[in-house]
């Protein structure tokens, strides 16, 4: 609606030149629902055209200028006033003036940066966008339209296997053991548990993943725990010298991959947590080992999508 002639009275769109052929990804929004966007790699051309649509064809809009900008940003949510912009990038479209018909802006940002994968937390979120704006005196024309990006990088030299001894003195002692130390987000976690000492009436055995988000730096440090998944491994009693495998499918699981550090504003890492119950609802558990990134090698299909 228009007041006193200051509503809007252009339709702002977003139009991608690749939008037909470019595959989109599945992405969580901020209130968890799952929303599909045209997906970027790190180094490619993001091109299209900002479409102008007059919603009065006999009124002239005046401006004062029109342009595109590119965006990475992490939003950290305690500090929501506060936008840490990593990538920003702007066209400008048009030099101040008038619009008296509907028209259409062509803009391309070549070999674009996106160093980091798009991520939505529990306390933070990392975005890229395209935001187009119609400068006006009073009030500005904006439209935005999202984008997800995923990293690609290679396996690691070295993936060691885990292999631990835990226990409690004179009453449980077993040995467990991982196939290696990374993963990748499609991959199986494949392992052993050996009951070397047991004294106590163990009645549930499970692993969980366990996701830690970590945000903001020295005394205002953050840290929020969510598990992920909870596998049984084991309903009864144990006896020494058992063993049980272990096979752990990654690919059904909402993981992401492992961000170290980024931006210095947050880091996501993954933990196996063995859980073991006693008959008198007691918990002992062990943490070890990290699920994270690990896909194939750049230029080829992720093993973790």
């Amino acid at each position: 609606m228009s007041f006193f002639g200051f509503g809007q009275s252009v339709e702002v769109e977003i139009l991608l030149n690749d939008a037909e052929s470019r595959k989109r990804a599945e992405h969580k929004t901020e209130d968890g629902k799952k929303e599909k966007y045209f997906l970027f790699y790190d180094g490619e051309t993001v091109s299209g055209k900002v479409s102008l649509a007059l919603k009065n064809p006999n009124k002239r809009l005046e401006h004062q200028g029109i342009k595109i900008e590119f965006i990475g940003q992490i939003e950290l949510y305690y500090d929501r006033g506060n936008h840490h912009e990593f990538v920003s990038l702007v066209k400008d479209l048009a030099r101040p003036g008038e619009i008296s018909q509907s028209q259409a802006f062509d803009f391309e940002f070549t070999h674009v940066e996106k160093p980091y994968e798009s991520y939505t937390g529990q306390n933070v979120k990392l975005r890229y966008f395209l935001r187009a704006t119609i400068s006006r005196r009073l009030n500005d024309v904006v439209k935005e339209m999202d984008i997800v990006v995923h990293t690609l990088s290679t396996y690691p030299e070295l993936n060691s296997s885990i292999k631990m001894e835990v226990g409690i003195e004179d009453c449980l002692h077993i040995e467990f053991e991982y196939n290696k130390s990374k993963y990748h987000l499609k991959d199986v976690i494949v392992g052993k548990i050996y009951f070397l000492l047991v004294r106590i009436k163990i009645k549930h055995m499970e692993i969980d993943i366990i996701k830690r988000e970590t945000t903001g730096t020295g005394p205002n440090v953050y840290h929020e725990n969510d598990t992920i998944a909870k596998y049984e491994i084991m309903d009864g009693a144990p006896v020494r010298g058992e063993s049980i495998p272990i096979r752990l499918f990654l690919a059904g699981y909402e993981l992401t991959p492992t961000m170290r550090d980024i931006n210095k504003k947050f880091s996501v890492r993954y933990y196996l947590n063995l859980v073991l119950i006693d008959e008198e609802e007691r918990r002992y558990f062990k943490q070890q080992v990290r699920p994270g990134h690990l896909p194939k090698t750049p230029g080829g299909p992720r093993a973790d999508r």
